[in-house]
């Protein structure tokens, strides 16, 4: 596969949501998205709060299902359509192709920090002992503390638990990865480290679409930036 390989295209993609507690109106948050991601690429959406930034992200990564238009992937020589996918192949698509990391972490109770992130590493095909080397070294290069890897990270500070969570994301090198604020709740070194690991994975071939709050972080990664606002809803209306 080219350096250059176009891993993720939407073409006209549409989402309208419905609000069931004001008589099932229709609410229009994008529409028409047309834009492509090659390997070795990191594509940054732009554009205010409200816009739809994450609802695309969502979309792709097949959280919301989208009203029309096509989400097509490569996932090995083939390309699936993301909109028009059942459950299962979705399912397959995160297991072998697509990683995001969410705003929030969201994980089962009580699980050892450990044990969240070099699962998702396991869940890729490495083996239990390369999983947890991979755990370990991005907890330590994350700064979480080693007394922390045991606990739970229900506890811990919001900057740790999106540390965690940028971790369990990273932890897996999957060709695409989707990233909605990963930097938000974190200080200026943490930030840093951040912008180094996903360098590090868009050099060695991964397309990524991101969403950055922060402005330096967004100049430092995108290679090319979409602005979400051409595809929003008309405010107008």
């Amino acid at each position: 596969m080219s350096d250059k390989a176009e891993l993720i295209r939407l073409e006209r993609v549409a989402k309208t949501f419905t609000l069931h507690l004001r008589g099932r109106a229709l609410i229009e948050v994008v529409r028409d998205v047309s834009f492509s991601v090659h390997a070795g690429e990191c594509v940054v959406l732009a554009g205010p709060s409200g816009a739809g930034k994450s609802s695309i992200l969502k979309m792709v990564y097949g959280n919301y299902r989208a009203d029309g238009g096509t989400i097509l992937v490569r996932a090995g020589g083939a390309l699936i359509d993301i909109a028009a996918a059942n459950p299962r192949a979705i399912i397959e698509l995160r297991r072998t192709t697509i990683a995001y990391v969410s705003q929030f972490l969201r994980v089962i109770p009580r699980v050892a920090t450990l044990d969240i992130v070099s699962a998702a590493a396991a869940e890729a095909g490495l083996s239990s002992e390369a999983a947890r080397e991979q755990a370990a070294d991005l907890l330590t290069r994350l700064h979480i503390p080693r007394q922390l890897w045991q606990l739970p990270p229900a506890t811990f500070s919001g900057g740790e638990q999106q540390r965690v969570n940028l971790a369990r994301g990273l932890a897996a090198t999957r060709p695409i990865l989707l990233l909605d604020e990963p930097t938000a709740s974190l200080d200026a070194a943490n930030r840093s480290v951040v912008v180094d690991l996903i360098k590090t994975r868009v050099s060695a071939g991964a397309a990524v679409i991101g969403i950055f709050h922060d402005e330096d972080v967004r100049d430092q990664l995108a290679d090319r930036m979409v602005d979400v606002t051409r595809f929003a809803r008309d405010r107008a209306a």
